[in-house]
């Protein structure tokens, strides 16, 4: 689409309201010339855009909860949950909202959707959608509303249903939905999602989505499979995905941005500059922790750190990060590695590349990434563990080496020598003590250590993939990056030291690696739902989600 979605926030509106509102203010004061209703091949382009804006609020939070951002230099956070941790429950309350604002409208296309035949391809669009921020919203806070939710006025006090049957839901709700989309993918008579333009992901490619269906079940099975709850159910999915196989692209939203007043991508606005040049982001930094794993401080990886960050030399002490010189930004943003400040500034590589990019929410890395711990555990689905890994190394660097509006990938020879000197740079000799270069290189975990790192050799290998996951989710998705680190410890944390933890100086956690595990649920919840889940029973510091095994 080369025009911006100029009634998104119409359209939400309408949706929004005619979804969650009580039926009787639907019944006075009507106004004969406004719409309260739509279809679903305008909403869901609709809500999808309004998806790319709601994920900031997850970017942002796992941003500063995974180590990838600190309090930039000059901007005071003294006592604020941001670093305390000391989460109540006024904080981060958009990742709550905004999730179950996305979902009444995702609800409203399954409503409207289901049993017409027509929009049976929308219908299985909005399902994978419906547990794509189900997850989001169980990895966070445990027991959520979702048997009795998204009902309006027919229920406005659901029940909270049980963090693993929710899991477990998803997981039949995808297939469900990868069974609608397959039935009537080739249908003559069915509104294609493409119909003006509908679906600013994949171009109305019904095979795309039920490949990345099948990564984001890939994604639940995995967080699920060690806990107590669903292991035995988890064996068992891990044997229904379809035969379609995974998407091993970079999964981008891209309604067609315009670098014009709050049309341009939502990264961009944030973390670089705003349509009329004024910069943004200063309140944020790089950690002097996660360049660790780029200036050889963990590991090196030059190629990378180039790519993530202005002004970055492998082997000097980084600029832009915090206690380090041009702290904080000066003249540009930190993650930016282009030319040219405010409007002038040109497209480029990297994560901030231009400001009419599209938005990733899914990297391919990711994906091959779940698929290596996968076969790490001897699942049958793609390719082997040391082949996943690999790839997803190569992808991540593939992703930052992308200029501009640019999707063409880079060659193999490029990929494979990146992938060559990235091993190099991190080779050590037979015996050192510490090493980490089975961090990078797959065929360096089985080598016995006389260290604290001689640990089984499925154990080092977990370790490598997670720890390269977290690197490629570097400022793309931190939310993610959280939710593993909280699930399997790694990357691994040690002491207070800047580059050994990620944890805030100010944390007052009382946990052995000073961090949270959960939120609370908003203000809002506990004032209007008597059904939430008593704060007693939702200790930040104790309160685990169910697959949380760390």
């Amino acid at each position: 689409m080369k025009k911006y979605l100029k009634i998104t926030s119409i359209l939400l509106t309408i949706v929004l309201g005619f979804a969650g509102c009580k039926k009787e203010y639907l019944d006075i004061n009507t106004n004969a010339n406004s719409a309260t209703s739509s279809t679903p091949q305008l909403v869901l382009p609709a809500l999808l855009n309004n998806m790319s804006s709601n994920y900031m609020s997850y970017f942002n939070f796992g941003g500063r909860m995974a180590g990838y951002m600190a309090n930039g230099g000059g901007f005071s956070f003294v006592g604020s949950t941001v670093i305390t941790y000391n989460f109540d429950s006024g904080s981060n309350t958009t990742l709550f909202t905004n999730a179950y604002g996305d979902l009444r409208n995702i609800q409203y296309i399954i409503k409207t959707t289901t049993g017409v035949p027509q929009y049976s391809l929308f219908n299985g669009v909005a399902r994978i959608l419906k547990s794509y921020y189900y997850q989001l919203l169980v990895d966070e806070y445990g027991d959520v509303p979702y048997s009795q939710a998204l009902m309006g006025a027919d229920n406005v006090t659901p029940t909270y249903d049980p963090q693993a049957v929710v899991y477990q839901s998803l997981v039949t709700e995808i297939d469900a939905a990868i069974a609608t989309l397959k039935a009537n993918s080739s249908s003559t008579t069915v509104t294609k999602l493409s119909t003006n333009g509908a679906d600013i992901i994949f171009g109305g490619n019904v095979t795309k989505w039920i490949q990345f269906a099948n990564n984001i079940k890939l994604r639940i099975l995995t967080r699920a499979q060690n806990s107590t709850a669903l292991s035995a159910f988890v064996s068992t999915a891990f044997n229904t995905f379809s035969t379609e196989g995974f998407l091993l692209e970079d999964v981008l939203i891209q309604p067609g941005y315009v670098s014009t007043s709050a049309r341009q991508n939502p990264l961009w606005e944030s973390y670089h500059s705003t349509y009329t040049g004024t910069t943004t982001g200063n309140s944020y930094i790089p950690s002097t922790w996660i360049y660790s794993f780029y200036n050889g401080a963990k590991l090196s990886d030059a190629s990378r750190g180039a790519l993530m960050y202005r002004l970055f030399a492998a082997g000097t002490t980084p600029r832009g990060h915090l206690g380090g010189p041009n702290n904080p930004n000066s003249g540009s943003p930190n993650w930016y590695v282009g030319t040219g400040t405010g409007t002038g500034a040109t497209e480029a590589q990297g994560v901030l590349k231009s400001r009419v990019m599209g938005l990733c929410i899914f990297p391919a890395s990711e994906t091959y990434f779940l698929l290596a711990e996968a076969a790490l555990n001897g699942r049958t689905l793609s390719g082997s563990a040391k082949d996943n890994f690999e790839n997803g190394i190569k992808a991540s660097y593939n992703y930052l080496a992308k200029s501009g509006t640019s999707t063409a990938s880079q060659t193999t020879t490029v990929l494979n020598n990146y992938l060559a000197s990235y091993k190099t740079a991190n080779a050590t000799a037979s015996g050192v003590t510490s090493s980490q270069s089975y961090l990078v290189d797959w065929d360096q975990t089985a080598t016995v250590l006389p260290d604290d790192y001689n640990k089984s050799v499925n154990t080092r290998r977990l370790e490598a993939i997670i720890t390269q996951k977290y690197i490629a989710l570097n400022f793309i998705d931190g939310y993610e990056a959280w939710q593993e680190y909280k699930r399997t410890g790694y990357p691994r944390v040690t002491g207070t030291a800047a580059t050994t933890t990620f944890a805030s100086t100010e944390s007052v956690a009382p946990t052995a690696d000073r961090l949270p595990v959960r939120n609370l649920y908003p203000t809002s919840e506990y004032n209007l739902n008597p059904n939430v889940p008593p704060i007693s029973g939702t200790n930040i510091w104790t309160g685990k989600i169910f697959w949380d095994n760390n």
